[in-house]
């Protein structure tokens, strides 16, 4: 009898697990056309994040931000479709496998896909929180006020707008972190999907979950700084790994 393959061990993987935890990034969200952050064609190579991500340049020249919203956050984010590795992670909470998605991205796409329980550390940009009156609007709404009022302003009180994501210079939101942290402590199969590993603090979780007894499977184009405590790798898409299995 022949060796069972990589996805023939990653099916049983799932299969026997009980607790399984999924931790997406930039990867998963690429396969559906929204720019990574780093790499040759990540956007930190066209844009300067210092001005473009710093919540103090925000505060003090938001019109730079705004613009970045009006010609490229926008109109990626709002063409942009779930994908094969978002439907399949959706599929497997459907089918009471998958217990949480934690995620480093701010696109929307997982809950898109059907998911419901998601721990959004950087939070989400379809969402636009006005800091005077709290009131949240969709980023819709605020497109719409672009053409005629740089930088918006809340439509209810006039207040300043910010997008619902952390900033160079915030922190990630205590509540979410703690309960990624939590999951990730609690689950018996942390899979890796679409992270480089290398942003902090979100970069120790399955860390955290291998101490804690957890077999971990990380599925990523290239290598990352924790391949060497996976159980099992793939430098592939997540797409190809994760479509089949569902």
């Amino acid at each position: 009898m022949s060796d069972p393959t990589r996805h023939d061990l990653l099916q049983r993987m799932i299969e026997e697990s009980k607790r399984m935890v999924a931790f997406t990034g930039a990867g998963i969200s690429a396969e559906s056309g929204i720019p990574t952050y780093r790499g040759d064609d990540g956007l930190w190579n066209k844009y300067d994040p210092v001005k473009f991500a710093n919540i103090n340049h925000f505060f003090k020249q938001p019109d730079y931000y705004w613009n970045f919203f009006k010609e490229v956050r926008y109109p990626v984010i709002h063409r942009a479709r779930p994908n094969k590795a978002h439907a399949a992670l959706a599929q497997l909470e459907q089918k009471g496998k998958l217990k949480t998605v934690i995620t480093q991205n701010i696109d929307g796409l997982q809950q898109a896909a059907g998911s419901q329980h998601v721990l959004e550390l950087h939070g989400n940009t379809r969402r636009i929180v006005c800091l005077k009156c709290g009131q949240c609007h969709s980023m819709e709404d605020v497109y719409e006020q672009l053409d005629t009022r740089l930088p918006p302003l809340c439509p209810d009180c006039n207040g300043t707008l910010k997008p619902d994501v952390v900033f160079f210079g915030e922190s990630l939101p205590t509540d979410v972190l703690e309960d990624a942290i939590s999951a990730s402590q609690s689950c018996d199969l942390f899979l890796v999907v679409g992270s480089s590993l290398v942003v902090q603090p979100a970069a120790t979780l399955p860390v955290t979950a291998r101490q804690h007894g957890a077999r971990v499977v990380i599925i990523n184009r290239d290598p990352t700084p924790l391949d060497g405590i996976a159980e099992l790798v793939f430098h592939s898409s997540a797409s190809e790994v994760l479509g089949c299995l569902v």
